[in-house]
């Protein structure tokens, strides 16, 4: 069982610095928001994953599934909201020259 606990902290751990790569990396708004919306939904997960498995069955494990599945949630949402905000502004995606 530790070995699982080892593996989702280490999963959650890589889709962290992933993202946070990503973030500063990247070229534009939109490019940016989507590592940092998907690697943080990722990456929590993973790591409240790890804390159920590591915890085991008890009242402590159904907090973390509600505090998960709030994430889960809420994650992609503001993300969709960010995204849209920033269309609506007219920022428009990166993208390479066009030859003519």
């Amino acid at each position: 069982m530790i070995w699982a606990v080892a593996a989702f902290l280490l999963l959650g751990v890589f889709f962290g610095i992933t993202g946070t790569i990503g973030v500063l990396r990247f070229p534009d708004v939109f490019t940016r928001l989507h590592a940092a919306a998907k690697c943080s939904t990722t990456s929590i997960f993973s790591i409240l994953l790890a804390c159920m498995l590591f915890k085991g069955w008890d009242p402590m494990s159904w907090r973390i599934m509600v505090i998960a599945l709030f994430f889960l949630i809420t994650s992609p949402v503001s993300a969709h909201i960010i995204g849209r905000s920033a269309w609506m502004r007219g920022l428009m995606p990166w993208g390479r020259k066009q030859q003519t």
